[in-house]
């Protein structure tokens, strides 16, 4: 590939804050040292970016590069270890707090208060990953009652047969009354790395990798009560995408459009400046309603009624609000977007990494649009009109010559968002995990990331092509 970047890249939907810009430039330096040595759908139809983040950890084999585990079964979750916690058969089974196994004080790191909370554990079993790993993704599904809340935790086995230490991969609840949605920085151990919501090996030039994990839940309560949340699905994405700036050219499947409803995050620019410093950095919880109204889901007017009367679409608003991370001081977290999808009624959703175009046209076939995470410069993707360190958007069908239809949020105007994307540019700034920025600089792609939301009763079809990816 040659480098003759533009003279530059527009930052307008990095990260904002202190801590994210720390992690994006010390996440930056490493890979550049590396690189030298519908069922129910709603009707529906934008030029800055928002928090697709530019952050990958390097990877290297070849081979199957993506395995996915996730604990949904009421006998995945009897296989568990539980302190205080209780399987419930249901239609939707679940886990919730039993009998609580104590007591525990935290003091929430950003608002100062320290206040005391009845626990229960589940630990999931230790799951050999198909794919010994460089990263791992977490996501998960719950329902927190205003008094509750969740942790997730993570400790993996290396290939050499050392643990990791536990990590944490996130503090949440769906509201922001009880405690503030958080990741935790700083956690490593000198071999790995947890980015925000990403457990990521330092080196993977040496051929360490992570052969395996268990997840632990911690499900709280406030003492005294009867409350609990509601566990409905933990898991992750282990992956080890070969590192590339370029992947294979996919051949046309498909030739068919959804009907996703299209919002802009540039029309909230200016908004809410204190959730990622308003729209120009909302294209992740942007793309993440229009996939919510798309299954045909949507916050009540009860739900809205925070937002200024003023401001057109306040469904987006709410959005970034309660996805936004107050530790990483962004909207962009990974499984913070999906485990708000999945606060709506019987929705499902996860983080993974797509192997191929081809996979995605399984899902589209399937009637299941998708939310991919990309970083091109300008030049990389015609049409487009800007260049992103990292953003997200919408794939919502493809056109009979193979192109990527999607509804980009980072365009001027509601009826902007629908964009036609030359289908070898997409796959290539998609699926790639290292490119040149505007400054000839190597630095990292998201190596096929996406978010994926569907109805929690799926049907034959969307369940055959979900399976087809992975996910189960």
């Amino acid at each position: 590939m040659t480098s003759s970047p533009p003279p530059s890249e527009p930052p307008s939907g990095a990260p904002r804050g202190p801590s994210s810009a720390a992690r994006r430039t010390v996440l930056a330096a490493a890979l550049a040292a590396v690189g030298t040595a519908a069922a129910s759908s709603a009707p529906a139809t934008a030029l800055a970016t928002g928090n697709g983040r530019d952050r990958r950890a390097p990877s290297g084999l070849a081979g199957d590069v993506v395995d996915n585990r996730f604990w949904t079964s009421y006998t995945d979750w009897c296989s568990g270890t539980g302190a205080g916690t209780r399987a419930v058969l249901a239609r939707r089974p679940g886990l919730v707090i039993g009998t609580p196994a104590g007591r525990t004080d935290y003091t929430d790191p950003h608002t100062g208060t320290t206040a005391t909370w009845e626990y229960a554990t589940w630990t999931s079993p230790e799951h050999r990953s198909t794919v010994p790993a460089t990263e791992v993704v977490p996501s998960w599904n719950a329902d927190t009652p205003p008094g509750t809340w969740i942790a997730v935790e993570l400790r993996g086995r290396y290939s050499d047969g050392s643990e990791t230490p536990w990590y944490v991969m996130g503090r949440w609840a769906s509201g922001d009354e009880e405690i503030r949605r958080t990741s935790v920085d700083g956690q490593k151990d000198g071999r790995s790395t947890v980015w925000t919501d990403t457990f990521a090996i330092d080196d993977a030039a040496s051929g360490l990798r992570l052969a395996s994990y268990r997840l632990r839940l911690t499900l709280h309560r406030r003492p005294g009560t009867r409350l609990t949340p509601t566990v409905w699905r933990v898991g992750a994405m282990a992956s080890d995408v070969p590192d590339r700036f370029t992947v294979p050219a996919s051949e046309p499947g498909l030739a068919r459009e959804l009907v996703v409803p299209r919002y802009s995050q540039n029309i909230h620019i200016g908004q809410y400046p204190e959730y990622d410093n308003g729209g120009e950095a909302w294209c992740s919880p942007t793309s993440s309603q229009m996939i919510i109204e798309y299954w045909g889901r949507r916050p009540t007017a009860q739900d809205l009624a925070w937002v200024n009367p003023q401001y057109a679409d306040p469904q987006v608003c709410h959005a970034a609000r309660y996805t936004f991370d107050y530790q990483y001081d962004g909207c962009g977290n990974w499984p913070f977007n999906a485990a708000y999808a999945a606060t709506y009624d019987d929705m499902s959703a996860v983080v993974t990494r797509l192997r191929s175009l081809t996979e995605l046209e399984t899902l589209i076939r399937a009637g299941i649009p998708a939310i991919t995470s990309q970083s091109f410069r300008a030049e990389e993707l015609t049409g487009a009109g800007y260049g992103t360190a990292g953003h997200l958007m919408t794939v919502i069908g493809f056109t009979a010559e193979g192109d990527v239809i999607a509804n980009d949020p980072a365009s001027p105007s509601n009826e902007a968002v629908r964009r036609v994307y030359r289908r070898r540019e997409w796959e290539n700034i998609w699926l790639r995990t290292k490119r040149y920025n505007s400054t000839g600089k190597v630095v990292s792609g998201t190596g096929g990331v996406c978010y994926l939301y569907w109805p929690a009763h799926p049907t034959t079809a969307q369940r055959r092509a979900l399976a087809a990816v992975g996910v189960h």
